[in-house]
């Protein structure tokens, strides 16, 4: 039966074969339990719930995903989203985590409309093929830098912004540690890597110490104190039309640049750069978004980590059933949960995360590889490509990036007499990116 639905034997697979890859999907992304709780406590939304919250609508959007469009493409919150979430809406423009949500649902609410006409479609397919790989290179870079700066590796430097950590920090060499095994286990192969090192530098940190023993296994946490709390009034006011505005960007590319980099990842593009079921795909990333919001996590998006999954043999919808399965079996591992993700104080007010943080850098690992595919001799594709990858981890957000790459790509195309070239959609949003830059910016 599920041989029929998923259709095995036209994607040339097994029943084997999904599960194995929809396990190993799992595991390369099983971080997001616990980075996203952590993040959005920060905010002041109840860690366990949040961790329900992230696993049921990680579960339910990846099963759509399944199910819909018939893609191993498993998907949960958002790396940057959260971060614009709590650090930019939350702590620095004094919205509540409730409004915040709110704009979430909005945003969402929208982009499922926009799905079902096609213009993410379109946008997706008039995405020249140097912006494509640009987008997944800086991502990466984004999510490892994060990593870096949650390790203790990379700290605040007021004469150079950014500056090396204190190596004789526990918890920095807990983080370097625990980053040295990834990288080896991945050099070797091992599928597991990530949660392996997880796993291994949480033991550690138990053995010496840093962290306290709370248990592994426990009671389902309540989900009560942030489901459907999101202030859709609250969020509507006209101050919060920006938010909204910027939310609405933040969903519209950061969805489209990592479903264009797990497409490039495991070779679901065509030839002339279309992605098949696209429409699907992204209606059901819109509606993933919709739910998280009602149940208290930030923009559900594509995961890059997928391309893992694929890797290890899957190849249709099925693997998704068995990753979102196992998202719903992670929700009684809420004490284990409070230990990975509950940070550890360094001293001078810093807090680390030395458990959860090498996993962050791993991952931009796997995002790096198709920077090999830019044509770096064009450098009207070049430069727009560079710009678009080196100012996702310098600014921790991802639509400034594609703002610069979409900006850049059709000015210097323009300069060169080749303004034709240029697909319109690319040149509207380029566009609306300076407008908002002139009228929006701050």
């Amino acid at each position: 039966m599920f041989a029929r639905f998923f259709k095995f034997q036209e994607n040339g697979t097994t029943l084997r074969r999904e599960v194995a890859g929809g396990v190993t999907t799992f595991m390369t992304m099983a971080y997001i339990i616990f980075v996203q709780p952590v993040v959005m406590h920060a905010a002041g939304m109840d860690l366990e719930a949040v961790l329900v919250a992230t696993c049921l609508s990680s579960a339910l959007a990846t099963f759509i995903m399944g199910v819909f469009a018939n893609y191993p493409i498993a998907l949960a919150p958002a790396m940057g989203h959260n971060f614009f979430f709590t650090y930019t809406v939350v702590l620095a423009l004094g919205y509540t985590w409730q409004q915040a949500l709110g704009a979430i649902f909005i945003a969402g609410s929208l982009f499922i409309l926009l799905s079902t006409v096609g213009l993410r479609e379109k946008l997706i397919n008039a995405l020249p093929n140097s912006l494509k790989h640009a987008i997944a290179v800086g991502i990466g870079l984004l999510i490892a830098m994060v990593g870096l700066q949650w390790s203790g590796v990379v700290v605040d430097n007021p004469g150079t912004l950014v500056g090396l950590g204190d190596f004789s920090s526990p918890p920095v060499l807990l983080s370097l540690f625990g980053l040295t095994v990834m990288i080896i286990l991945l050099t070797l192969g091992v599928k597991a890597a990530i949660l392996i090192g997880i796993l291994l530098n949480l033991a550690i940190g138990l053995a010496t110490g840093m962290i306290t023993y709370q248990g592994v296994i426990g009671a389902v946490p309540s989900l009560q104190p942030t489901f459907l709390k999101l202030d859709i009034a609250g969020a509507l006011q006209p101050d919060m039309i920006a938010i909204i505005f910027i939310f609405f960007f933040l969903a519209l590319f950061d969805t489209v640049g990592t479903l264009v980099g797990v497409s490039q990842q495991a070779g679901l593009l065509q030839p002339d750069g279309t992605l098949p079921r696209a429409r699907e795909a992204l209606i059901s990333d819109a509606v993933g978004t919709v739910i998280g919001a009602g149940m208290g996590t930030s923009t559900i998006t594509s995961y890059i980590e997928s391309a893992a999954g694929v890797s290890a043999g899957a190849r249709t919808g099925f693997a998704n059933i068995v990753t979102g399965l196992l998202f719903l079996l992670a929700i009684f591992f809420a004490p284990l949960l409070r230990m990975v993700g509950g940070g550890i104080e360094a001293g001078e007010g810093m807090r680390l995360y030395p458990v959860i943080a090498p996993a962050l850098v791993a991952v931009g690992v796997f995002m790096l590889k198709n920077v090999k595919l830019i044509p770096w001799e064009d450098f009207s594709e070049a430069i727009p490509a560079f710009l678009t990858m080196i100012i996702m981890p310098l600014t921790l957000n991802i639509t400034e990036g594609i703002s610069f790459g979409f900006i850049s790509y059709t000015l210097l195309k323009t300069v060169r007499g080749k303004f034709r070239e240029v697909p319109w959609l690319i040149s509207l949003f380029a566009a609306l990116f300076v407008l908002r830059y002139v009228f929006l910016q701050g």
